[in-house]
């Protein structure tokens, strides 16, 4: 199917900015969402949102129209180490997935992606998948039922059960445009609900002013931050080998060969270093714009460039921070319900299309020693280094990946697939 606009046509100013303003709320909900669980600053999110796509727009040399927001993936490490060590050494440990994300380039480019495969396998990948979600189940349970306090409240529920309820309906029924902006919708419909049960306050938005320069946080480095972050980079990292694999099937050219993997990698990794040093959350590229372009067939990275301007200027207007600020943390609560139950969701659907065999026993333990560690919040500690979570449970299935000898025997889900193969044309209408 022919696109619309392509991919290096620069659409008439008339379309340029409304198209453009269609992935800035596309990507909105998530990326403001994430500063919002973290304590991090909601206009600075934004910022490095807008300039990390732009950062990556030139190391693609404007041949991969990618959004990149802030990653979900991230959530738990920048909770965990803001909380033990402070927001800065979170922010170095941040620093330095970028610098990995350009070293795998760099590999890439010069051995291809087999490696890749043999440390992080689809069996390794989706059960810590499953354990990001589920491992932030808690925090959205006590956003929505405790709203920031220390009881349980049934108005915070209500106000919780009806943003769910919104963002699940919008994303069940609508279609279209609607139909890939669920968060957006269930906040704003959420919010307006609070403010009915005036559960909602403006006295922040009336004090802030209405421009202002962006806040900053420079970097601090210690070796738990650093291990902690380069660990879950490895699971990232091939999120992004996937959602770049979707936008070629998408836009119907394949990144992965033009401009190249390994740069497609190396901008992602340079824009969440950038990020990081202005005290920004790790960035990754969207699969909620990929949508917006399957839908609308708008292929443009000048729309999306536009979309990155929109939010760096976004970024300085004070009072739509404090805006997103005001935002009741049930609200919060009942989208963060759906959203870390679709990152779980989307680890068991990992396993599931990569026909992980669980009779088998080896990925059987890999598994459940992934979830156990991951979802129990398992921790180790030598001096000042720490270890826990979900970055152990990362680190350990990787090492029993690499050490449990394979089944010597052809695994029946393989054999099974290889007999159909048989049975199905080609496209030449020939058999395979």
């Amino acid at each position: 199917m022919s696109p619309v606009i392509g991919i290096n046509e620069k659409p008439a100013l008339h379309r340029w900015i409304p198209l453009s303003f269609q992935h800035l709320f596309a990507m909105f909900g998530a990326t403001v969402l994430v500063p919002y669980l973290t304590g991090l600053d909601p206009s600075t999110a934004l910022f490095t949102s807008g300039l990390g796509t732009l950062i990556f727009i030139l190391c693609t040399g404007g041949k991969v129209p990618a959004y990149l927001g802030s990653s979900f993936a991230y959530i738990a490490a920048l909770q965990v180490i803001s909380k033990e060590y402070g927001v800065a050494y979170a922010m170095g440990g941040a620093v330095v997935v970028g610098l990995i994300y350009c070293l795998v380039a760099f590999i890439i480019k010069q051995i291809g992606l087999k490696w890749l495969d043999k440390v992080l396998p689809p069996v390794v990948i989706g059960s810590v998948i499953i354990v990001i979600g589920m491992g932030l189940a808690p925090t959205a349970i006590e956003m929505a039922s405790k709203g920031g306090t220390d009881t349980y409240h049934l108005t915070f529920l209500a106000i919780a059960g009806v943003t769910l309820l919104i963002a699940v309906l919008t994303s069940t029924f609508t279609r279209g445009f609607l139909s890939v902006v669920p968060v957006l919708v269930g906040i704003a419909g959420g919010y307006i609900f609070a403010a009915l049960l005036g559960k909602v306050n403006l006295e922040g938005v009336h004090q802030a002013s209405w421009f202002g320069t962006v806040k900053f946080l420079a970097p601090q480095f210690n070796l738990s931050a650093i291990t902690a972050f380069s660990l879950v980079s490895l699971v990232t990292i091939a999120e992004h080998l996937g959602d770049i694999l979707v936008l070629s099937k998408v836009a119907c050219k394949d990144f992965y060969k033009d401009p190249g993997l390994h740069r497609t990698l190396m901008g992602d990794g340079i824009a969440t270093s950038v990020a990081a040093l202005f005290g920004g959350p790790p960035n990754t590229t969207y699969g909620e714009n990929i949508g917006v372009m399957a839908i609308t067939q708008v292929y443009s990275v000048w729309v999306t460039g536009g979309a990155a301007v929109l939010a760096i200027i976004l970024s300085f207007f004070h009072k739509f921070g404090a805006l997103i600020q005001s935002i009741p943390v049930p609200v919060m609560g009942g989208i963060c319900i759906m959203l870390f139950g679709v990152i779980a969701s989307s680890g068991l659907r990992t396993l599931v299309e990569s026909g992980i065999d669980y009779s088998d026993k080896r990925n059987l333990i890999i598994s459940s020693v992934i979830l156990v560690l991951g979802i129990g919040g398992a921790k180790i500690q030598f001096g000042q280094f720490q270890l826990g979570g979900m970055a152990l449970a990362a680190l350990v299935g990787i090492i029993l990946n690499l050490i449990l000898p394979h089944k010597e025997t052809i695994e029946p889900h393989k054999k099974s697939l290889e007999d159909l193969g048989k049975q199905v044309p080609d496209t030449d209408g020939q058999q395979a």
